[in-house]
């Protein structure tokens, strides 16, 4: 067996956390899988997989050589596709993409089988957290972001914004009143939400007359992830700042409240990213441009 074959197999295996699912995947027997990694950890002289009863994952030098498979195979899968292009058939192949997780929940997934009607060929893996992946180190094609962009070393594509409101739950409103002006929060606790990559709570922000504004928020719980932070806001624990468009259904049913209009924060940026250094491959292209008009928001 050639080593690229052997890497695709790995690659699976690793996407897969099974043998046996990645032998059905790629409709190979499953001694041949388990056969080829073990090939390719022979001749690494590493262990590339822990293996268990239930499951197998990566050891170290596995996530190691899964990201450099993973850039071989990509760089393959773009040369192919050009050519493919060219010949007039669809685009093919897997598309990595990184998104925010409640964005990936409401409006990404739902809408991804229409993608698939247009390009049934590309498979789509969705990397959903609130965290900065990092494009190249992670092998990850492009991402949906939500905020000022810092990274200079991406190319980006504005798709539109997000209105932000200022909301709590209808038990939290009926315990502790509803804040009617700013001087009110002092009397309030909030759900923080830290930062993944410093570990700090973000500041609570209001855009007033053109001007942000920070105002101090006490807290009992943080957390760093949107979904978190809304299910903390439904259990009562505190006001939360969140984008509109996740929570509308749970506001329209009158399960949280929006409270102080007149001070919101500033609406968040929504682009989708991907790398400078990265050659835009006919099937990332596709799913970008997809992706601009069909999460366009704001």
């Amino acid at each position: 067996m050639d080593q690229l074959k052997a890497m695709q197999i790995f690659r699976t295996v690793a996407e897969c956390n099974s043998f046996a699912r990645a032998a059905a995947r790629l409709d190979l027997p499953r001694p041949t899988v388990t056969n080829a990694v073990q090939r390719v950890e022979q001749q690494l002289g590493v262990r590339l997989l822990q293996r268990t009863t239930r499951k197998v994952s990566l050891t170290v030098e596995g996530a190691i050589y899964l990201e450099r498979c993973s850039r071989v195979l990509g760089e393959l899968e773009d040369m192919n596709a050009l050519f493919f292009a060219g010949a007039g058939r669809l685009p093919s192949g897997i598309v990595r993409v990184d998104a925010p997780e409640r964005l990936a929940h409401v409006n990404l997934i739902p809408k991804l089988p229409q993608f698939f009607a247009l390009y049934p060929d590309i498979q789509v893996r969705v990397g959903s957290s609130d965290r900065y992946a990092d494009l190249v180190g992670e092998g990850i094609d492009c991402a949906i972001r939500a905020g000022e962009l810092r990274d200079s070393g991406l190319v980006a594509r504005r798709i539109g914004q997000l209105e932000q409101v200022n909301c709590a739950s209808a038990d939290y409103l009926a315990r502790h009143g509803t804040p009617v002006v700013l001087a009110d929060l002092a009397q309030h606790v909030a759900v923080r939400f830290f930062s993944s990559q410093s570990g700090r709570d973000l500041d609570w922000e209001y855009h007033v007359d053109g001007v942000d504004r920070v105002v101090p928020m006490r807290s009992l719980v943080s957390v760093s992830g949107t979904e978190a932070y809304v299910a903390s806001c439904r259990a009562g624990l505190g006001l939360i700042q969140v984008p509109r468009y996740g929570i509308g259904p749970l506001i329209d049913s009158g399960e949280l409240v929006e409270v102080l209009p007149a001070w919101r924060p500033r609406a968040l940026p929504v682009s989708v990213v991907y790398s400078h250094n990265r050659h835009l491959s006919p099937r990332v292209r596709v799913f970008v441009d997809w992706v601009a008009g069909a999460l366009s928001v704001g």
